[in-house]
């Protein structure tokens, strides 16, 4: 896997982190640099060290599923990206994001966005993927993003939020159809 598919991969992982970013944003009087970084270090933190995690597991259980991964990361990247593209269509508002946010709060936010992350690094345990460059380009992207959403939000508002969700769900899904093509020798 290369570094563009990687980057994507970053990319559509942290949309999630990058929509609640746009909400903080968006409860912003003025522009606070110090809480905006905390907020997109957070993020990019966890988005790095959940695929580690999932990658770990993923080595562990290599050995059983080896003939069907290629089909594991079509699955995966398929649920997490359809569920990504059926909320941008289907979710609620959230409460409490346009508040301040307590550490608590920001932890398990971070925590939440990234989850879909730890099944990437299952993914990446089956495609032989060297996981410390990935998951650094991955939780680079999320902090450069969430820092990006927060400044968005504060300036454009809820406009973007569904459409980033949308773009990252479409990315994940067409990331694990060119992995299943690329296995069945239908992609070069």
């Amino acid at each position: 896997m290369g570094v563009a598919e990687l980057f994507l991969i970053g990319v559509g992982l942290s949309m999630d982190a990058f929509a609640v970013a746009v909400c903080k944003g968006l409860a912003m009087p003025k522009m606070r640099w110090r809480q905006a970084s905390g907020i997109a270090l957070s993020f990019g933190f966890f988005q790095a060290m959940m695929p580690v995690l999932g990658w770990l597991l993923g080595r562990r259980f290599e050995v059983y599923i080896t003939s069907v991964d290629h089909w594991i990361a079509f699955v995966l990247l398929g649920f997490i990206g359809g569920k990504m593209i059926w909320d941008a269509f289907h979710e609620e508002d959230e409460e409490g994001l346009g508040e301040k946010f307590s550490f608590r709060e920001l932890l398990v936010l971070s925590v939440a966005t990234s989850i879909d992350a730890m099944a990437v690094g299952i993914t990446f345990a089956f495609l032989q993927v060297q996981i410390l460059p990935a998951a650094t380009l991955i939780g680079c992207t999320t902090f450069l993003l969430s820092l990006v959403g927060v400044c968005a939000g504060r300036r454009f508002g809820n406009a973007y939020k569904n459409k980033a969700t949308l773009a990252g769900g479409i990315i994940l899904c067409l990331i694990g159809l060119k992995i299943l093509l690329e296995h069945l020798g239908l992609l070069g």
